[in-house]
């Protein structure tokens, strides 16, 4: 979190500093004195060995997000690494490998980045913002790119302690993550170029309060990815679960694509296109050693797969590009 300060001048956000410097102050407060899941995430990320080579390499531009090779790491080392790892379970997205451990996400998530890193644009010398970055994969990704920065979001502290343990190998410079929500970021207004908000639209009460919110955040001609559960409709229609949907709680509004349409320029933003509509398959998203609960097959109906456990249309997901104004 202090590294982020320590780079506002390069990073040009010294007039938001005081209202960052007070929500990184808020949030060092509440690491320093860790109880429950949150201590045990601590000593796990304080007891990852300490690997000093100059053999260390590091791949963000593949499948699999790596650093370091098995032979730089004793056996002791690569158990000491394997277990504090496991401590941070479950790890949903990925997939990565630290010093030749694989670490089997649950979500393959480079099919997901596949599906639109070619139809946006390039995002060299860009500031990039990612809402709900998880454990910071599309983060470590976008990296291969050279941006100005990127800046991640993630409440969960599971996932946020999985980034720690990431970045403490990859160390790469230009890549930042608060442990806040997206609605504890300050107003830092007109500043991004490119924003990701992929998979966290159907959790909001008020999709629309939230992507108003987004618009401010961004310089005019900006780029917003935005990936979200849609209904396959061509009608203005949009689903509100009556209680789960593929046993979540809190999702809220399923939109058909026009309905995402039309959120989108009620709230400043144009020039909108569909990148992609996909079905969630096994193959993208499944039970691994590496998350220990439940993954799509327990979610769908076992008895047709195109339906949730609840009834409701299977997963479907959809990726816009649209233009703020």
């Amino acid at each position: 979190m202090e590294k982020l300060l320590k780079y506002h001048q390069t990073l040009k956000i010294t007039e938001f500093l005081p209202k960052l410097d007070a929500l990184i102050s808020s949030q060092r407060k509440l690491l320093a004195n860790p109880k429950g899941n949150l201590l045990k995430y601590t000593l796990a990320l304080e007891n990852l060995p300490a690997v000093e080579s100059a053999l260390c390499c590091r791949t963000v531009d593949k499948n699999r997000v790596a650093v370091g090779k098995q032979a730089e790491i004793s056996d002791k080392m690569a158990d000491q690494l394997k277990s504090n790892l496991m401590q941070l379970a479950p790890w949903r997205k990925g997939p990565f490998e630290l010093f030749g451990i694989n670490i089997d996400s649950e979500w393959q998530s480079w099919i997901k980045w596949d599906r639109f890193i070619h139809q946006i644009a390039p995002l060299e010398n860009r500031r990039v913002l990612d809402i709900g970055s998880s454990n910071g994969y599309y983060m470590f990704r976008m990296a291969a790119q050279n941006p100005k920065m990127v800046l991640g979001l993630e409440p969960q502290y599971t996932f946020y302690f999985q980034y720690l343990a990431l970045q403490k190998y990859l160390n790469l410079e230009n890549i930042f993550c608060l442990p806040v929500s997206f609605d504890d970021l300050p107003a830092i207004t007109s500043y991004f170029d490119t924003v990701f908000c992929m998979g966290v639209l159907y959790h909001r009460k008020s999709p629309l309060d939230m992507l108003k919110k987004i618009n401010e955040l961004m310089r005019r001609g900006g780029e917003l990815i935005l990936e979200n559960l849609i209904i396959e409709s061509d009608q203005h229609i949009c689903l509100f679960p009556e209680e789960r949907y593929a046993k979540m709680r809190n999702v809220f509004f399923i939109p058909s694509i026009k309905v995402m349409e039309s959120w989108l320029k009620r709230t400043g933003f144009g020039n909108i296109r569909c990148i992609d509509i996909s079905r969630t398959e096994t193959e993208e998203q499944r039970k691994t050693p590496w998350i220990q609960t439940e993954s799509l097959t327990d979610f769908l109906a076992p008895e047709n797969p195109l339906k949730t456990i609840e009834g409701y249309p299977a997963p479907v997901r959809a990726i816009l590009s649209a233009q703020a104004l």
